[in-house]
């Protein structure tokens, strides 16, 4: 290894504790913003972190997550079935912005509306049987993973009983470090055979549901839009609805947790809900590996020429600590607005259920709200634990009492 290789950093970064950002953020935004790093994989990339910049190149409908180009980097450690691997099978260019458009509408305002009752009886259930249970609980497996792999196979049609097997396949799919290639493979198998039984099931008998729905549109944009991509859109639905919202949950608890005047200044006020749901997602220094982008031309990102055939990573989280853009950006401001944080994305990959996550949240900290208003952190907040080699960010475990 040259002695130029050793000085380009391993990236993700390690981060001084489970809820604070990496020291390496505030200097690379500063002093490089466009910056080398080295991958999991052990291939080089770009690293962006300004809050500018990474909006720019996310907005660009001309470069997608989807890695497959020869020279491309690899971003995990494992040789292929990761979450930006797209096998093949993805639908491209202009057929797939019209194919986001059809998947949009899976996530009408009236659809994820209509979910709320359900999520909220869910988040009551939870909590109540946690509540049984006593303190001191851990709110990673008692409310953070289950609820969201509810709403996930209630929109897929998936019955509850399955529920564990999808949350291991999405951990697989999501994985940089944590599981071996053969894992993966196995678990890639296991999803694909389990939803193409579950799709012949739906096409037999029909509900009211998004598989049944993505069924009906088999053979739509000149018949580019196959089987294959369906199943590869219900695995990218059950990766980004399960694992990132699951996540959520247990950081946002703990972020509002971790100083307590948070939260009690939202049991004292509830119609701060929603702004405070928002600056969370803004704040969260451990949202994950990032955001890929392969360069397919040259592009001009601030006063630097992005290259044709680069693999640059936009830090989502770096950019919403962006002084810049936001005032006061290192502080947790419960009542920001507006916050065009980018923690879902901007432009035309923006993420499809953001609607849905944010109703998930919003309603999740509702109810521990009004059923746990004395709920506090039951280890120091700087003994918290991150979840490590996976590509989104979360915690080990939550430790509640109330």
């Amino acid at each position: 290894m040259s002695s130029t290789d050793q000085q380009v950093p391993h990236y993700p970064f390690p981060a001084p504790g489970a809820l604070e950002p990496p020291a390496e953020w505030a200097g690379l935004r500063q002093g490089c913003p466009v910056a080398p790093i080295r991958l999991a994989s052990g291939d080089e990339a770009l690293l962006l972190t300004r809050y500018a910049d990474v909006k720019q190149l996310m907005s660009d409908p001309r470069f997608t997550h989807h890695l497959v180009a020869e020279d491309a980097a690899s971003i995990t450690a494992n040789e292929s079935g990761g979450v930006f691997a797209s096998g093949g099978t993805s639908v491209g260019g202009e057929a797939h912005r019209e194919w986001r458009k059809l998947i949009g509408k899976a996530f009408t305002a009236k659809r994820v509306s209509a979910m709320r009752p359900g999520i909220e009886a869910t988040a009551v259930r939870l909590v109540a049987e946690m509540i049984e249970r006593g303190a001191p609980a851990d709110l990673v497996p008692a409310l953070g993973f289950p609820l969201p792999v509810w709403v996930i196979c209630d929109l897929l049609g998936v019955p509850d009983s399955d529920r564990d097997r999808f949350a291991y396949w999405s951990d697989t799919m999501l994985s940089l470090t944590r599981y071996t290639q053969e894992e993966i493979d196995a678990a890639q198998a296991e999803f694909a055979a389990y939803m193409s039984a579950h799709v012949a099931a739906k096409r037999a008998e029909p509900g009211d549901d998004l598989i049944s729905e993505l069924i009906s549109l088999v053979g739509a944009l000149d018949g580019r839009v196959t089987e294959e991509v369906m199943t590869m859109t219900a695995k990218g639905l059950l990766v980004a609805g399960h694992e990132t919202t699951a996540n959520m949950i247990g950081k946002m608890v703990a972020m509002l947790l971790a100083d307590r005047s948070r939260w009690e200044r939202l049991v004292a006020d509830r119609s701060l809900i929603r702004t405070a749901v928002e600056e969370c997602l803004r704040h969260d220094a451990n949202f994950g590996f990032g955001i890929p982008r392969y360069i397919g031309q040259d592009v001009e990102i601030g006063d630097t020429t992005l290259t044709r055939g680069s693999t640059v990573i936009c830090s989502l989280s770096a950019a919403n600590r962006d002084e810049r853009a936001f005032e006061d950006a290192a502080e947790m401001d419960l009542s920001r607005s507006p916050n065009p944080h980018l923690i879902f994305g901007a432009g035309p990959y923006a993420c499809l259920g953001q609607s849905l996550a944010r109703t998930e949240l919003q309603t999740v900290l509702n109810v521990l709200l009004e059923r746990l208003p004395t709920l506090e952190l039951a280890v120091p907040a700087g003994s918290l634990r991150r979840r490590e080699g996976l590509i989104v960010g979360g915690l080990e475990e939550v430790p509640v009492r109330w």
